[in-house]
């Protein structure tokens, strides 16, 4: 039986519009100011309106990097998933189906921790995005990843099923400024200003 996550949500209130990089980073990597008089509120109701992007780290895995020498076509060489990450993965998708959110549009990064939170969500078939990679070792990807992700962005249409990006704590970092822990969230929204950014709505913590 699947445990319930420990929810907490908080949302955001927008000063500016068109936010991705440089002006989501000022937005909300100021620290307390982040965040315009949050309340908890059931962020899952913003998924359901169309354009709804929730930027997800993936769940629960011992360590830090990738072990030397890693590779991308096996998964016996990376850092992993625990059976508590396992777990908080398979709540996270309960937690949503619960609240109607039933399917989405799932993109992982091409990481073996990232494609195995996005499929224990249980949200719909899982695409593998390269734009969602990390570059925590490989510092030269970033603004290639983040271009790309842009470009990917710009592609999807305004209304429909929300859209699920499983990736790494870099990416969330470099698009919110905020470090995010394991298993937690950023609620977007695609900007009807400027096709291919991002807003912020809120953070949903899933973490144990």
């Amino acid at each position: 039986m699947l445990s319930t996550p420990l929810m907490r949500t908080r949302l955001f209130g927008c000063r500016s519009r068109g936010l991705l990089f440089a002006a989501l980073w000022a937005i909300l990597g100021s620290g307390a100011s982040a965040a315009q008089h949050p309340e908890d509120v059931d962020l899952a109701a913003h998924m359901r309106n169309g354009g709804a992007v929730l930027l997800l780290r993936h769940a629960d895995a011992p360590g830090t990097g990738d072990p030397e020498g890693f590779r991308l076509d096996d998964c016996a060489t990376q850092r992993n998933l625990s059976d508590a990450g396992r777990e908080q993965a398979r709540s996270i998708g309960a937690w949503l189906r619960g609240r109607g959110i039933e399917q989405a549009r799932v993109y992982s990064s091409e990481w073996c921790r990232c494609l195995e939170t996005a499929e224990l969500l249980g949200l719909g078939p899982v695409t593998r995005l390269p734009a969602l990679n990390s570059f925590f070792e490989r510092r030269a990807d970033r603004e290639p990843n983040l271009a790309a992700l842009e470009a990917f962005l710009k592609n999807q249409p305004p209304n429909g099923e929300p859209i699920v990006l499983v990736t790494h704590q870099v990416t969330v970092t470099a698009l919110t400024g905020i470090y995010p822990a394991s298993g937690e969230a950023m609620l977007m929204r695609l900007s009807d200003q400027d096709r291919g950014k991002l807003e912020p709505l809120g953070r949903m913590d899933f973490g144990p």
